[in-house]
């Protein structure tokens, strides 16, 4: 019976969140207090408790613990939990627009923009309203759209220019029948809004709402759940982990989910199971000086541990080389294996250094936060030919691959296909069929340019077969031969065609995926459509949703650490003007160092048994070397928990011959086979 599993596994507050199921729920889980656990007995509780799947909506922030909160219910119920939506908050706005946002213009098969299309139909944009793409600064203004969309800013005068432009890359994406990743959570709320009926049959369905990390969710995602549901409401977060304010994540969703649902319970998640006694009191240390939060006091029954070890290197490399030969040492010592190290960092410039120290000692390790695999240029390619297959009004992708590979189609047939789409008040798609079907006379191109028109139209509509849902990677295997884009690669990399070999292998593992993800059978729509929106949402996850290597150091920003956990953990760069950062304390003042804090915080409790932190007495800026000040966090360490490093002292002679004949004596001693 799983009472039983609750009454053995859970402690008294763990139960309480699981077996309470009517009404609004706040969970303040603390880190490393269970809050997965908690979430998962707590669904599974509900199905036990008679509660049908389909009346059961799960929302947290990655596909990754999207899947892991599915297997783990899975494990527990012993049902294949068809009907049950464990989802992201992006991925269930893309599962309603599916089904309804012809009624806000759109055609049901729409696609959707990442970041790298964005800014190309930002530019295109630009330059249809004469403004000069190279003199905007793209990513500021790739961000003000997103504040503006979500509400996060208004409107300034200052910024007048940028209101057309941003009227026209509003009317692109609906030209494009495609929507950006604010739209995903901002059309919802619109079509809720604006069609009540469609609101209450999901409301109608979705009795019980649970939201995960809540401290990370936006006024959009809040509006978004407070619309889905007004009574059983259970939402589990830890506003000492709110670190995401810069895209829109405000804790301050806490204090408001008390006042907008009366008679919400709270209950407290304190119970430590990962770090040590000592590390916990570091981090309480830390986070009391915060004065915008809910009181709580993590602790554990894990013993007290070792002290938490301070070191003040001369500069970043001797810094690097601290960090190097710590984990060649605790790993001897303690018999670690490479994965089980963590270090952190609160920027991506301080990399160069430790990366070089890990490579100079051997050390195998791998850096979060590198290029995405769907964002290399010959995946892009690729996705871009099934995204014009799947929707041929997408003109953002027509344009990257119309002469990809290279079939004699220049600016000046571009320019006469914009001139056409224009005067015609259609996508460019709809405009090279009505050069194709013009008579030779009246014709703007040549001939030539006519006949290689006619050939990539011929491989579109050639494989709308695609569509149909079966048989995918084959078909795609199929295409890029066609293409010969092993050929555009060779001649696209003249000066290597191990280079080529290298990008075509991306290709071959994009097909393989492919396979696998058809032949799943969880996976019952295969289309084409439903591919391109999970790779898609998949690209947008903060962490990669591979397996993490086994056998390597990860090394990554506090950010990115988010969610995991370490044996031991280095925390690289405690220095005024890096934790807390000057830019974030200079655009945002104390609530920026309060955030700050709260990052520190997350990163000291990624440790499990040891913590080592380093802040370098200078740090080289800019061409020149730089005095730096310890980070006003570690004087907010309790002093009894810490003790200096001392650097290891080389060995003598004589030591180094004895270490030697110790190695040699175990070396010889007969191994016996392990039975």
């Amino acid at each position: 019976m799983l009472e039983d599993t609750l009454k053995d596994e859970l402690n008294p507050q763990q139960y309480r969140a699981v077996t309470t199921i009517e009404g609004p729920i706040l969970i303040i889980a603390g880190a490393g207090s269970g809050k997965t656990r908690v979430i998962t007995f707590r669904i599974a509780n509900m199905l036990e408790k008679g509660i049908p799947q389909s009346a059961i909506l799960a929302l947290t922030f990655t596909n990754k613990a999207a899947r892991e909160m599915e297997e783990r219910i899975k494990g527990l119920t012993g049902k294949k939990l068809q009907n049950l939506t464990v989802s992201t908050f992006h991925a269930f706005g893309v599962k309603i627009l599916r089904q309804d946002i012809d009624k806000l213009g759109w055609r049901n098969n729409f696609s959707i923009y990442d970041e790298t299309d964005k800014k190309a139909l930002i530019k295109e944009t630009a330059r249809e309203l004469g403004m000069s793409a190279q003199a905007m600064d793209l990513y500021e203004t790739v961000t003000l759209f997103s504040d503006i969309k979500t509400g996060r800013k208004n409107w300034e005068h200052s910024q007048d220019a940028y209101k057309k432009l941003y009227e026209g890359y509003q009317e692109g994406l609906k030209l494009y029948n495609a929507v950006d990743f604010d739209d995903l959570i901002v059309l919802p709320i619109r079509l809720f809004k604006e069609h009540p009926d469609v609101l209450a049959s999901y409301k109608a369905r979705y009795k019980y709402l649970m939201v995960d990390e809540f401290q990370d969710t936006s006024h959009q995602q809040y509006e978004f759940m407070h619309l889905l549901s007004d009574t059983n409401v259970a939402v589990v977060g830890d506003d000492d982990q709110s670190i995401y304010s810069w895209r829109g994540a405000d804790y301050q969703n806490i204090i408001n989910f008390e006042k907008d649902f009366p008679g919400v319970q709270e209950i407290r998640l304190e119970q430590n199971y990962r770090s040590t006694g000592t590390i916990l009191a570091a981090a309480n240390g830390v986070i009391k000086h915060n004065t915008n939060r809910k009181d709580k006091e993590l602790w554990s029954g894990n013993g007290s541990g070792k002290p938490i070890e301070l070191y003040m290197p001369e500069n970043e490399a001797a810094e690097a080389d601290f960090i190097a030969e710590g984990i060649l040492g605790i790993s001897a010592d303690e018999k670690r294996k490479y994965d089980d190290f963590g270090i952190l960092i609160r920027s991506n410039t301080q990399s160069r250094a430790i990366e070089e120290a890990l490579l100079e000692n051997n050390i195998p390790y791998t850096m979060s936060g590198g290029t995405s695999f769907f964002e290399r240029s010959e995946i892009k390619d690729i996705i871009s030919y099934l995204r014009v297959i799947s929707n041929h009004d997408d003109d953002i992708n027509l344009l990257r691959i119309i002469n990809t590979p290279r079939r004699g189609i220049g600016r000046s047939t571009i320019q006469v296909l914009n001139e056409t789409a224009k005067n015609l008040s259609c996508p460019l798609y709809d405009a090279i069929q009505a050069i194709l079907t013009c008579p030779q006379e009246e014709c703007p191109v040549s001939e030539k340019t006519k006949a290689d028109l006619e050939s990539f139209v011929s491989i579109i509509e050639n494989n709308k077969s695609m569509l149909s849902g079966k048989g995918l990677a084959k078909k795609v295997r199929e295409m890029v031969a066609d293409i010969n884009y092993f050929d555009f690669l060779v001649t696209d990399n003249p000066k290597s065609e191990k280079a080529a070999r290298f990008k075509f292998m991306n290709i071959e593992s994009l097909i393989k995926s492919m396979e696998q993800w058809e032949n799943n059978p969880m996976n019952e729509d295969t289309s084409l459509y439903a591919y391109l929106n999970r790779i898609t949402l998949l690209s947008r996850d903060d962490l990669d949703d591979g397996e993490a290597d086994k056998g390597k150091v990860n090394l990554m920003t506090v950010h990115a650490s988010k969610g995991l956990e370490f044996p031991v953990v280095f925390i690289a760069g405690a220095e005024e003007g890096l934790m807390p950062h000057a830019r974030a304390v200079e655009e945002g003042g104390e609530n920026a160092v309060e955030e700050e804090r709260r990052l520190f915080y997350v990163a000291v409790t990624r440790a499990r048994d040891r913590l080592l932190i380093s802040s370098c007495q200078s740090r080289r800026k800019m061409n020149a070397s730089v005095s730096c000040e310890p980070s006003r966090f570690i004087d907010e360490i309790p002093k009894n928990l810490v003790e200096y490093h001392e650097k290891r002292e080389n060995v003598s002679a004589e030591q180094a011959h004895e270490l030697l004949q110790n190695m040699l004596k175990n070396f010889a001693k007969p191994r016996v086979p392990k039975l």
